[in-house]
């Protein structure tokens, strides 16, 4: 399936639409967003802070947001109404939040934009990203954004090989799309639709919508039996 961005994302379910007018592929919208943050961004806080937190001079918070103690906010950024930015979580530079995203305890955001009610809420990395409405990353699952040769990323789609111009892409993944704890998407990766990625997942390429990456590895299992003394 060729995807576009409107078969990966309710568009209605962020205020930045306009980022993906005329976009052929949604891996495009990436290459926009560090210029359209920049143009846009008005550095308006009007979040609550919890303890000790560092905001860059580019970001711009929405009302209701909480900030809790050890998070930093580089920037340049635009957060939305009634996010949770949890202890010590580290948003850097061109990110997006739309409205009622979580952030959470040691996770980092970069070049990534979040639909509304999107969840990385615990000990996530996420580089070079979209994430649709309500798409959740289960704990400690990874979004790598970067070959280990460092070359353009390309995409098989449609029977096609697709240079996708970018070296840093992460994963696209769809409105209510589940990424199980402990999984690693591989650069280039789109998860479709309602799709899941079970746990502790390794997964390259598209995830169709509303589709399910399992693994079958059998697992071992022996009997526990008891141990004599150590002796030196």
């Amino acid at each position: 399936m060729l995807y576009t961005p409107r078969d990966l994302f309710d568009l209605n379910e962020t205020e930045h639409k306009s980022l993906f007018e005329g976009v052929e592929f949604p891996w495009d919208v990436l290459k926009r967003l560090s210029d359209y943050v920049r143009e846009n961004v008005r550095p308006i806080q009007r979040h609550r802070a919890v303890g000790q937190v560092f905001i860059g001079n580019e970001v711009s918070i929405g009302e209701g947001t909480i900030v809790e103690h050890g998070a930093m906010i580089v920037g340049p950024a635009i957060i939305g109404d009634n996010c949770h930015i949890r202890h010590n979580a580290f948003i850097r530079e061109n990110v997006i939040l739309g409205d009622g995203c979580t952030v959470g305890n040691a996770c980092e955001l970069k070049n990534t934009l979040l639909f509304n009610r999107a969840a990385v809420p615990h000990f996530n990395y996420v580089g070079d990203s979209v994430l649709g409405h309500k798409a959740h990353l289960g704990a400690g699952a990874i979004v790598s954004n970067l070959k280990l040769h460092g070359d353009n990323i390309w995409i098989e789609m449609d029977g096609r090989c697709i240079d996708s111009g970018l070296r840093k892409f992460g994963a696209l993944i769809g409105d209510f799309a589940e990424i199980g704890c402990n999984s690693v998407l591989n650069p280039g990766s789109i998860i479709g639709r309602g799709a899941l990625v079970y746990p502790g997942i390794a997964w390259r390429g598209i995830l169709p919508d509303n589709m399910i990456a399992k693994s079958r590895a059998p697992q071992d299992v022996a009997v526990r039996r008891p141990r004599g003394p150590v002796t030196g």
